[in-house]
């Protein structure tokens, strides 16, 4: 969430941030009108309290009449005490409700506008001149005996597919590899949950405006990951860290692809399931713009290696998600569709999910203070995608970038079956 101490000096912050995403600024006056009612509320449950601590005690020195008279005025004071704190409670859990509904501040560097409204940061490598008509990852994967597309609907209905042979050796070199940049570079390697307590995902801020995208269990109450950003958000919850930490989390992750019905159905680019490396850091708030340059970097050095053509955006306001202060994306060329296509994305989240899990740091003076969380793609299922339709041969064979093929026991080609 949002730091109230920012909304009660400068509102109209978060109001041009509510305006830039698209959001309704309503609920920034509603806000600070809560806010004002419940600390009236407090004060006076306050002072009212400490008038009933002194009234206590001239009730235990008092006697006869005067004594009677005091237990009168006792009761109705602590009348008057219960209807204050009811106020105050009510007051903040409605102050809860709408920081919740509140997303975190967009960067004011940020591109204001829709989803169409990025800016192009840089363009690295030349799309590839093919002397033959290149095929889709599809039919590639389906002669290379990689993708199953038929049978992953038999078993688990569209949008499921089974990675075979080497298709899942191609993944699994892909995620092998990134995990191997991620701990060269520092980062602690984990297998995460891929269930999640409903508190966790609304701390990740997952339980907003994109909660139609996300599976929910409710015989278990329990939420489907989307992305092994949400367990490792959650894994420091209500605790006190003693310095940065860096994680990079190997999961399978769920969507619900809600509103997507007709959008990229071909294939495994847009899919209920897949596998990722996702990395993960707690910082210093004033730290956070450099680490999120440097998630960039890491994801562009693990594009370098699958030797693919690629562009850096600067994500628009109104398609950051909720938890997300500035977010760059990697895009990598799409021979068959002749456009770049989402492979990777790295979000500065500032204080937004720490302040929601209560993650905090020892500073300088060993006071605790509210963390920083960022988080950046290292290697999808979709990567294949990008793999096989930049390095396919005019036999239908692909080529295995070099940096891969330790990852893939030394395999140079992938041949299609006969």
């Amino acid at each position: 969430m949002i730091d109230l101490k920012v909304l009660r000096e400068n509102p109209e912050i978060v109001r041009a941030s509510q305006r830039a995403r698209g959001e309704d600024e309503g609920v920034v006056d509603a806000l600070l009108s809560a806010d004002e009612r419940r600390r009236s509320a407090i004060s006076r449950a306050d002072t009212l309290r400490a008038e009933q601590k002194v009234l206590g005690k001239e009730v235990g020195k008092a006697k006869g009449d005067d004594k009677t008279a005091l237990l009168v005025k006792a009761k109705d004071l602590s009348n008057e005490v219960k209807a204050a704190e009811a106020e105050q409670h009510a007051t903040a859990a409605e102050v809860d409700e709408l920081l919740a509904k509140i997303p975190n501040l967009v960067h004011p560097d940020a591109p204001v506008g829709g989803e169409d409204d990025f800016v192009v940061l840089k363009t690295v490598g030349e799309p590839r001149e093919f002397d033959f008509e290149p095929v889709d990852h599809l039919d590639l994967g389906t002669k290379l005996g990689a993708i199953d597309m038929e049978r992953g609907a038999k078993v688990g209905g569209s949008r499921f597919y089974f990675l075979t042979g080497v298709g899942a050796q191609l993944e699994l070199a892909l995620l092998n590899m990134a995990a191997a940049q991620a701990t060269a570079n520092g980062f602690t390697l984990m297998i995460t949950p891929t269930l999640v307590r409903p508190e966790i995902m609304a701390g990740t801020g997952f339980l907003g405006a994109h909660s139609s995208e996300i599976y929910h269990l409710p015989n278990d109450d329990l939420y489907l990951v989307g992305t092994s950003e949400v367990p490792l958000a959650g894994y420091h919850a209500d605790e006190i860290l003693d310095g940065e930490r860096r994680y990079a989390g190997w999961s399978s992750c769920y969507r619900r692809e809600a509103g997507s019905y007709g959008k990229d159905t071909r294939g495994i680019i847009r899919v209920h399931q897949f596998n990722k490396v996702e990395m993960f850091s707690y910082v210093k708030p004033e730290d956070a713009e450099a680490e999120h340059a440097r998630l960039l970097g890491w994801e562009e050095e693990m594009l370098a290696k699958i030797e693919v053509p690629y562009r850096v955006i600067d994500t628009a306001t109104g398609d950051l998600g909720t938890s997300a202060h500035r977010k760059f994306d990697c895009e990598a060329w799409v021979p068959s569709q002749g456009k770049y296509r989402e492979l990777t994305s790295t979000s500065n989240c500032t204080t937004f999910q720490a302040r929601r899990l209560n993650v905090r740091y020892r500073d300088e003076n060993g006071k605790s203070q509210i963390a920083a969380t960022l988080n950046g793609t290292l290697a999808t299922t979709r990567w294949i995608v990008a793999i096989l339709e930049n390095h396919q041969n005019a036999d239908g064979s692909v080529t295995v970038p070099q940096a891969l093929r330790p990852f893939m026991g030394g395999i140079e080609k992938l041949v299609p079956k006969s």
